[in-house]
């Protein structure tokens, strides 16, 4: 009896993988035959998991949606990844969710083996967060669940936002994708008013709906990598200053000394790359150039203003030096 039991959850864990697997694969799996394959996976039916079989070449086992929620079977690197998501949950972008993340970490920390607690504890004791220097706006969860099903669905999306000047408007999108950048999270979107792509700052939405109509069809994203485009385009548009850098290092070298919220690294060649970057005074900006540890050349048509104060930048340094 009991290695039935141990069987049925070890057949319940192979299941809840996103696949489907033949008869024949569960049986090699758990070194029984495909008879008793499915004399467990009646078991697991009388006992309320919806098992789903499909017949012919391809077909095979597959755990549905049921109406309760399944025990997780999890193994040792699957366990201390949610416990690690959960740590960090808790400090996390997202308001609402720091209790039911304790919630999580605590029961789970609970049944760990010793050997995966002693992991989790020397990762708790060991390991520092750098605070933010700024707080970020925090969004509540049902706000990004209702952005994702309506860019799952393709459903435009309504909502009022609040621009950098402080207007508020009603705008009318199609939702495509959700990008979390540091701990700001961000909406590229087809704006129906504009007829262009916009991105959004999500903590500046409020009353999102989804209007009856037909939906959309969805159009070739404005770049493959969205990661990248909305580091960009949000980095171009926050600074009053901004400069596109060549850089005479290689980008994995530079993309080391520099936080993510500086800017994209783009490699030009094994040995150089380009930074978009900027800031709002522009001696910090020549400052920072000059900590990168590595020769840099801008276009001084582009950044005037930034071309002078390496100016005189290099005037001062040089008067300095000469004593």
């Amino acid at each position: 009896m009991l290695e039935t039991s141990a069987r049925l959850l070890r057949l319940l864990s192979l299941l809840q993988m996103p696949r489907e697997w033949s008869g024949t694969d569960l049986a090699a799996r758990l070194d029984v035959t495909t008879r008793t394959v499915r004399n467990d996976v009646e078991r697991l039916r009388r006992l309320g998991y919806p098992v789903h079989a499909t017949r012919g070449a391809v077909g095979g086992y597959r755990l549905g949606a049921g109406s309760t929620l399944p025990p997780l079977l999890l193994d040792d690197e699957e366990a201390v990844a949610v416990a690690v998501g959960m740590r960090t949950a808790t400090g996390g972008s997202v308001a609402g969710i720091e209790e039911s993340a304790l919630r999580v970490l605590a029961k789970l920390e609970q049944v760990l083996p010793p050997r995966l607690r002693r992991r989790m504890n020397a990762l708790q004791t060991y390991t520092v967060t750098v605070p933010a220097r700024r707080a970020a706006e925090q969004v509540a969860p049902d706000l990004l669940t209702t952005i994702t099903a309506a860019a799952r669905d393709h459903e435009r999306l309504r909502f009022d936002y609040v621009t950098r000047a402080a207007a508020s408007a009603l705008r009318d999108v199609e939702p495509y994708s959700l990008v979390n950048w540091g701990r700001r999270w961000y909406l590229v979107a087809w704006d129906t008013l504009r007829s262009d792509w916009r991105i959004f700052r999500v903590d500046r939405m409020s009353e999102p709906r989804t209007p009856t109509g037909p939906r959309f069809a969805p159009r070739p994203l404005p770049e493959e990598d969205l990661a990248g485009y909305v580091s960009r385009s949000v980095a171009a548009a926050a600074w009053r200053y901004t400069a596109r850098v060549t850089v005479h290092a290689p980008a994995e070298t530079v993309a080391e000394r520099l936080p993510p919220w500086v800017g994209p690294v783009e490699a030009v060649d094994e040995r150089s790359c380009v930074v978009s970057s900027g800031s709002d005074n522009v001696e910090m900006l020549a400052v920072w150039l000059g900590m990168l540890g590595a020769d840099f050349t801008i276009d001084p048509a582009a950044a005037p203003e930034l071309a002078a104060q390496l100016r005189a930048l290099a005037t001062r340094y040089e008067r300095a030096a000469a004593g």
